[in-house]
């Protein structure tokens, strides 16, 4: 009791001066829409526009498509300047592809012919074919042209007849047209010229911005988590101090084709997974998302090379390095998973099933789609999923290699039940050779679970057969459901190495919990264990309990106070439960 109490007068300050100076910093940080990295199983986001009013003048909206990239590079004051530019341009980038050529002005029927410049132009549109519009013949607003609208479509009209006099078709301009586009030039003169100095500004600035681009295929997806964490406990709060850690993972993100992308990320942390257990025994119990991927001294590593790309009517998952099943496999756990990154459950074991840490490394996938529908929030329709890693691909020495190294097969069907309920089965087949482990998602070191369900063979090599359900059930938009059960069978080729493993758990979500973009979550469960395979007094189930609050502060920042509960780690009686207090910051650019 008296430890207890020393660690929480210890990280009691710590906590609270973490918390004053992050969120101080981080109220002080302006909000920009970036979206976090890391759906890692979708293909490159298309770039987002706003819905506005737009007068679609082909003589000026190529020089306005990069409208968005350079207001995001200006200063607010130059921004402003382009404002209703960029607002002309904007719509035209969403319907480039579905354009059509209209032939008269009165094909759009939100705009008022009322004086005599709206008939003369027209006139002009009807002969020239001049104005580019919408094949639904409508503006996305109810109101009339304006001035500004009114003058890039006249200024799209003097562009053509330019053109036809400058390729010697000028007879087919009248004397008449000649006259009227005069008339209208002086009419609009103002206008014109504003709209016209906007423009060369706008390629100016672009021209620029492209000279000193990254990259025109790559975008950068970037994480970075600050935690200050302990635990408490007779047993683990004499093995433990508090911590402050930190994991860094900067995603570059890159498309070929617009439906494909290739994922180059870089990680550095000196996150160590903490100690719960007394000295006569192990576990990997309670590690948390931020303990994976980490040398432990802020070394710089590549620890995920992959590609995505659709072939036919299956998406392709190519990994070359740092693959998990979880990358192509849908987890059905929607707001506890987030591929071990900052903005979901804090703990390994509330993120996924254990299945899916089930070997990794190098190796492919293939998901082959059916039936309609986003899914579940949208994120995956059913299907069928076939993959393959290994954890020594690259090694060339015998009893290693893609097909002789330890590797894991896995086989899942997912069903999608309308847009609020997800069901999946899944098998795993593993090759495991000696002084292995069985959850290490193709590491060194597990993942989850005790020791006893991990440890294999010293002597021989073993092969395992999992099996997994998992579903997920969002009644309402503000409540989720999901969990998991699995069950291992390992088979030792020794004598005596065979042994059985069961992990389950259930997670209660409630997203926009207090402000949008929050998140509570609790989830309880069992960390896959094997009581056969304990000693005298290790036959305990060894139980995880977490609850976490994610706050949002910004589109940028968010904060995670969180505590888990674990009863008898290392499946002991002997080993007091132990309790991990986390207060995760997390920022994602």
């Amino acid at each position: 009791m008296s430890s207890i109490l020393w660690k929480s007068l210890v990280i009691s300050p710590a906590v609270l001066g973490a918390t004053l100076l992050v969120s101080a910093s981080a109220m002080a940080t302006p909000s920009s829409a970036v979206k976090a990295a890391d759906a890692k199983a979708s293909a490159v986001e298309a770039p987002q526009t706003n819905e506005t009013n737009v007068f679609a003048a082909t003589g000026v909206q190529e020089a306005n498509q990069k409208s968005d990239l350079l207001a995001q590079a200006q200063p607010v004051t130059e921004v402003n300047t382009l404002d209703q530019v960029n607002k002309y341009s904007n719509e035209g980038k969403n319907v480039a592809n579905s354009q059509g050529q209209v032939t008269s002005v009165s094909q759009f029927s939100d705009v008022q012919p009322t004086d005599w410049a709206f008939q003369a132009l027209q006139s002009l549109v009807e002969r020239y074919g001049c104005i580019a519009g919408y094949p639904n013949g409508t503006y996305r607003g109810n109101r009339a042209l304006t001035r500004y609208e009114f003058a890039a479509g006249l200024n799209a009209c003097l562009d053509r007849v330019n053109e036809l006099i400058a390729t010697a078709t000028a007879d087919l301009v009248t004397k008449q047209d000649l006259a009227t586009l005069q008339r209208l030039q002086e009419e609009f003169s103002a206008e014109l010229a504003t709209l016209r100095g906007r423009v060369d500004s706008l390629e100016a600035r672009t021209a620029e911005l492209e000279a000193n681009q990254f990259s025109t295929t790559t975008k950068l997806v970037g994480e970075a988590i600050f935690a200050v964490t302990d635990a408490f406990g007779d047993n683990a709060g004499d093995n433990n101090n508090t911590v402050f850690q930190n994991r860094v993972r900067l995603d570059l993100q890159t498309s070929f084709t617009g439906k494909d992308v290739l994922h180059t990320r870089l990680a550095a942390g000196n996150a160590e997974r903490l100690n719960l257990a007394n000295g006569e025994d192990s576990t990997f119990e309670g590690q948390q998302t931020f303990n994976i991927g980490n040398t432990g001294s802020n070394n710089v590593t590549l620890d995920w090379l992959a590609y995505y790309v659709p072939v036919g009517p299956a998406q392709l998952y190519v990994a070359a390095t740092g693959g998990i099943h979880s990358d192509y496999a849908a987890t059905n756990n929607p707001y506890f998973e987030d591929y071990d990154g900052g903005n979901g459950a804090l703990s390994t074991f509330a993120s996924e099933s254990p299945i899916y840490r089930i070997g990794g490394g190098a190796g492919a996938a293939l998901s082959f789609n059916f039936g309609k529908g986003g899914g579940l929030l949208g994120l995956k329709p059913s299907s069928v999923t076939v993959g393959f890693l290994g954890s020594e691909a690259n090694n060339p020495s015998p009893g290693s290699g893609i097909f002789q190294g330890d590797y894991a097969a896995l086989g899942q069907v997912n069903f999608n039940v309308g847009d609020r309920v997800s069901l999946a089965a899944t098998y795993v087949h593993g090759y495991h050779g000696t002084n292995g482990t069985l959850f290490n998602s193709g590491t060194d070191t597990p993942q989850v679970g005790t020791s006893q369900a991990n440890i294999l063979s010293s002597t021989d090599a073993s092969s395992s057969n999992s099996y997994g359900l998992s579903a997920a059930f969002r009644p309402s938009d503000k409540l989720s459901v999901s969990g998991f059960v699995s069950y291992h069978d390992v088979t030792g080729y020794g004598q005596g190495d065979d042994f059985e493993a069961w992990s389950y758990g259930v997670g209660v979500a409630l997203p926009d919990f207090g402000k949008k973009g929050n998140v509570l979550g609790i989830f309880a469960g069992a960390e896959p264990y094997s009581l056969a395979k304990g000693g005298p007094g290790q036959r305990e189930v060894p139980y995880h309990v977490e609850g976490f609050y994610k706050y949002r502060v910004s589109d940028n920042i968010s904060i995670t106070p969180g505590v888990i509960w674990l009863t008898a780690p290392g499946q002991s009686s002997s080993n007091d439960d132990a309790f991990i207090g986390t207060l995760r910051t997390t920022f994602t650019f």
